[in-house]
């Protein structure tokens, strides 16, 4: 694994750094999924189109993703 670069305001960079380490971690493995899949090619409305589809397909209902942010916020 190696590091990269992103510029962000300072606002955001407080904002990861004080952010808990799961939730770096997160953030971390989507920034990586989105380039291995080559999503950057695609509109961010078609990257979450795709998403949401992929989800409803493996069972993720909105009762669910409800609960699991729910979670989250705990």
């Amino acid at each position: 694994m190696t590091t990269i670069t992103i510029p962000v305001a300072e606002e955001i960079k407080r904002a990861f750094e004080s952010a808990r380490p799961e939730t770096q971690q997160q953030l971390s493995s989507f920034i990586s999924l989105f380039f291995q899949y080559n999503l950057a090619d695609k509109s961010l409305a078609d990257v979450m189109a795709e998403i949401s589809k992929n989800a409803q397909a493996r069972g993720l209902t909105p009762e669910i993703l409800a609960d699991i942010l729910a979670e989250d916020n705990d």
